[in-house]
């Protein structure tokens, strides 16, 4: 990690940052889906725990070269007017690590109830049973919405910012630019 890139929201009166984030967002995870990129990771350097929120800022890390090949061809076609794309720039040298990924809540007791049911043959009552009502959880984190490209249904991409290392963890990063274990430098 190298390198990274930083991707800048522009004030619009006709674009809520949410939802020029979320769209980022969206192009992003497709190209990476298209691309199999597992070597570009993403933070987002202005996010707040309280109120919770990612910002105006999406930063790329990783090699100069695969960012360079990441915005090669023009993915972020129809958001000129909305984003401020800064070159590629070298890492500082930093101390500082940090571990950015995604955090899925169980948030929905019915839904764990009918795959408990399915996975395990339980009747309802079991399931009712194992899962109760109060086993929801609910996350104060930042998120991102989007909508699925395969069920076409709208869920949110919750992202935590881990706390600060001062040694790197390399690893992989999944088609959202986030990783369970690898960290990004954080400057």
């Amino acid at each position: 990690m190298d390198s990274y890139l930083d991707i800048r929201l522009r004030p619009s009166p006709a674009a809520a940052p949410a939802h020029l984030t979320a769209t980022l967002f969206a192009k992003l995870h497709i190209v990476l889906t298209i691309r199999r990129c597992c070597d570009i990771g993403v933070s987002f350097p202005e996010f707040a725990e309280i109120p919770p929120g990612l910002g105006r800022c999406l930063r790329l890390h990783g090699t100069g070269e695969a960012l360079d090949r990441l915005m090669t061809p023009p993915w972020l076609s129809g958001m000129d007017d909305y984003l401020s794309v800064a070159a590629i720039r070298a890492t500082p040298v930093t101390s500082q690590y940090r571990n950015v990924s995604r955090v899925q809540a169980k948030s929905n007791p019915e839904r764990s109830r009918r795959r408990q049911m399915r996975r395990h043959g339980l009747s309802r009552e079991e399931a009712q049973r194992r899962i109760p009502d109060h086993a929801l959880t609910l996350l104060n984190l930042p998120y991102v919405s989007l909508r699925s490209r395969s069920t076409g249904q709208q869920f949110r991409l919750f992202i935590r910012h881990g706390p600060l290392q001062t040694e790197p963890v390399s690893g992989v990063f999944n088609a959202y630019g986030l990783s369970a274990t690898a960290t990004i430098p954080w400057f």
